[in-house]
């Protein structure tokens, strides 16, 4: 058995659309749980290792 890549976007969706369903709905469960971000601070000696870089700012 052979598996090309999608050449396309539609390809791509078409493949994806052809998945059993046992596999989209035992991982919807984990999809549908929302779990907020935990809230995290940069220092000032990280911040300051990078005020000279503009990629960064």
């Amino acid at each position: 058995m052979s598996t090309f890549d999608a050449d396309t976007m539609a390809e791509l969706i078409a493949d994806c659309a052809d998945l059993p369903s046992g596999l989209a709905t035992t991982q919807t469960a984990a999809l549908a749980t929302v779990v907020p971000a935990s809230r995290w601070d940069i220092s000032d000696a990280a911040a300051a290792r990078v005020t000279e870089l503009d990629e960064y700012v």
